[in-house]
């Protein structure tokens, strides 16, 4: 047992990180005296995160890696939340203690006071995100100038929300053109985009960073797993999959992995990338439910049932062989629904204490990606010329004409023609199938439309 102990503290002390950080140097071709630069595109709270957690592990080997993290300028810090931000730094003598160190803490009194106004970018350096004051992170490095945060940049990670992956991307290709390798870019965006001309499709976000910057699908990667941002930063243990082509996804799995941060691969990108933009879509509904019923846990259980047996149904459009929906793609929806940002979306909608007219970005929690994946999922499933057999009716429908709660989202959050209350009036709708029947319907028909995903 003691020797276990040692071997642990020595661990998480540094032996094995630099090991690690010299095998994915050496599959990079880094030369001695040449840094992997590693740079995060986009700030949000899991963006914010995922940087510190590469920082905290590796910026001890600063000769070898560099990490930064790329934001917008620009975006001021209100009044409340520099209060509020005043509060969590005296309540952690540790952050506290930085802060003086570091010569920054007057700003944040002066901020308190209103003699000052803080920017977004300027507390995340000392490791403040904007999206989750209450979770102090490591100090980052900053950059504001886009093409100087990518434009030499070996690993780039992408947390933007998937709608504003495509714009930046665009932005980045002109940084890129004169490349002679490409890099390797990490996603970690939930969300797609409906085409439906010429034909109805996806675009998924990784898709969108393939065709805006040219860069081959083998070197762009998924990562999702049952998380919640703040908790992974705190080391709540918890576990992700990085998923894509075989070329680099088990080499920056095993780079990723920490021990209360474990990081699996797999093969099927489009699945978990789908899934990922699904359980946003149905964690809405989740907060409505849980919010209309006083938490009740049986509700909500029924939900859960009718909402992952839709998305398999969905999956099954678009894989030929998807993923099962089990072991952390079931826990990813699992605690999506449980404490994401979008269940608190729709719980907070449906008690009133926020309005559609808010928009889907919210101060505080950033963009409520479900809301545009409800649209989008919506508009693509609802093209006849993707019909399938009802069971029932015996005759071809829309595939959304099989997903009764996608269909009540969209009608409350979109077109706004319900109120929340519809969420349970279709939970309670006595012609609604056993979800068991819907995931048999997908398993036992030939419902793959590769099309879908812009294939032949």
């Amino acid at each position: 047992m003691v020797g276990s102990i040692k071997a642990a503290n020595h661990h998480n002390n540094g032996y094995g990180l630099e090991e690690k950080l010299d095998e994915l140097r050496s599959l990079l071709g880094k030369a001695d005296g040449d840094p992997l630069r590693i740079v995060g595109v986009g700030a949000g709270a899991w963006g914010s995160v995922f940087a510190a957690l590469l920082q905290d592990s590796y910026g001890q080997f600063r000769e070898k890696v560099q990490i930064r993290i790329w934001r917008r300028p620009g975006r001021a810090v209100d009044r409340a939340t520099a209060e509020h931000l005043f509060e969590v730094i005296n309540s952690r003598e540790d952050v506290l203690r930085r802060l003086i160190w570091r010569c920054a803490y007057l700003k944040y009194v002066e901020a308190r006071l209103g003699d000052r106004t803080l920017f977004a970018d300027e507390i995340l350096k000392d490791g403040f995100c904007l999206n989750m004051i209450e979770t102090p992170l490591c100090p980052l490095k900053v950059v504001t100038n886009l093409q100087e945060a990518v434009w030499d940049a070996d690993i780039v990670v992408n947390g933007l929300p998937s709608t504003e992956t495509r714009e930046v991307f665009e932005e980045i290709s002109q940084f890129w053109k004169e490349r002679i390798t490409a890099p390797i870019v990490i996603s970690l965006a939930k969300g797609i985009e409906a085409a439906l001309k010429p034909v109805p499709r996806i675009i998924t976000p990784t898709q969108m960073i393939s065709r805006a910057t040219g860069v081959p699908m083998e070197n762009i990667l998924y990562l999702g797993g049952p998380n919640i941002a703040s908790e992974i930063h705190n080391k709540e243990y918890a576990n992700a999959r990085i998923c894509g082509a075989d070329k680099w996804r088990k080499p920056l799995a095993k780079f990723l992995r920490q021990p209360h941060f474990i990081v699996w691969d797999n093969s099927d990108l489009v699945t978990h990338e789908v899934m990922g933009g699904l359980k946003n879509v149905y964690a809405i509904g989740a907060g409505m439910v849980a919010a209309h019923t006083n938490e009740s846990a049986t509700s909500k259980s029924v939900y859960f049932a009718h909402c992952t047996s839709e998305m398999i149904f969905i999956t099954h459009l678009l894989a030929e062989e998807p993923e099962k929906l089990a072991g952390p793609l079931l826990a990813d929806t699992y605690v999506t629904l449980l404490k994401g940002r979008n269940a608190w979306y729709g719980q907070m909608l449906a008690k009133g204490e926020i309005s559609r007219d808010m928009g889907d970005s919210i101060s505080g929690k950033g963009m409520i990606q479900g809301v545009s994946a409800v649209g989008a999922f919506y508009e693509l499933l609802s093209q006849s010329s993707l019909s399938v057999l009802h069971p029932d009716e015996k005759k071809p429908v829309a595939p959304v004409e099989l997903c009764p709660i996608l269909k009540t989202l969209y009608k409350i959050l979109i077109i706004r023609e319900q109120p929340s209350q519809a969420i349970l009036q279709a939970l309670r709708d006595e012609t609604l199938n056993d979800p068991r029947e819907r995931i048999e319907i997908a398993q036992s028909h030939a419902f793959y439309r590769p099309s879908l995903l812009g294939q032949p």
